[in-house]
């Protein structure tokens, strides 16, 4: 009888690091993409994330259906997500280099998208994030919790199951928090500390399915410690969020929320 167990952890932080290197090509490796036949090292590397993925997925769904699917149906199961996930990398890619360029655009500190890239936390949350999300989607057991690798290193928390648009900016990033059910529009910039929430999880699985987290607009921007709760919760369009602020209600497009400024007084 096949052995049933859990997937890899550390053969799903190797998909992580193979596929940004075929995402960002030249940036995580010791490869030199421009004095070698591009096709070349792509198609070596999708072929190896494909085995290696399509393998994790099929140890997923054994672990999950405790034996009530047949090794080939898995396998069958395995093989489509995993065709359907490579065929989106182009998309995802799109995506990240949508959310460099709001990085560079955003940040004044940045000398370069190549600085973006290499080097900041935020981006590498989305990335991991945008990777996972596909494979949530699909309803895979276990892997979209990938996301955690990410959290762990970056001490940015966001669940693969949040829809989050084009153009998406994490400044900082220590400390942020996105719920399951979050959903992001184009064009957010969020601040260290921000948590995007759920206003109770006393029930705990009753919640399961249902729209706990809040829904953030275009063009929106949430500096930094704010917090912002529940499924009916919907931050309009080109607000901006101050600092430190505490929201459990609708917020109208084009609003300034801010937390009164403490007086000053001479001792």
């Amino acid at each position: 009888e096949e052995s049933i167990h859990l997937p890899s952890r550390g053969a799903i932080i190797g998909i992580i690091k193979d596929l940004r290197r075929v995402v960002f090509p030249g940036y995580f490796g010791d490869e030199n993409i421009s004095s070698t036949m591009p096709g070349y090292f792509l198609g070596n590397m999708l072929t190896h994330i494909y085995e290696e993925l399509k393998a994790q997925i099929e140890i997923a769904f054994l672990y999950d259906d405790k034996g009530k699917s047949s090794s080939a149906e898995v396998t069958e199961k395995a093989r489509e997500i995993c065709e359907r996930f490579i065929s989106r990398l182009p998309y995802i890619q799109k995506m990240l280099l949508m959310d460099v360029q709001a990085g560079f655009d955003g940040d004044p500190a940045a000398k370069s998208k190549e600085d973006i890239i290499f080097s900041y936390p935020g981006l590498f949350a989305i990335y991991v994030y945008r990777i996972a999300h596909e494979l949530y989607v699909q309803n895979v057991p276990f892997i979209p919790r990938m996301t955690e690798y990410a959290h762990g290193k970056t001490g940015i928390d966001i669940n693969s199951g949040a829809t989050i648009g084009r153009y998406f900016f994490i400044d900082h990033g220590t400390g942020i928090v996105i719920g399951e059910t979050t959903e992001i529009g184009d064009y957010v910039k969020l601040y260290q500390g921000v948590t995007l929430g759920a206003l109770s999880t006393r029930k705990g699985q009753q919640l399961a399915g249902t729209k706990r987290h809040p829904t953030i607009g275009d063009h929106v921007t949430i500096y930094a410690n704010s917090t912002i709760l529940g499924g009916e919760t919907v931050i309009g369009c080109d607000s901006i969020i101050g600092g430190n602020s505490f929201i459990t209600e609708s917020v109208p497009a084009h609003t300034r929320v801010s937390i009164k400024s403490p007086e000053l007084t001479l001792s």
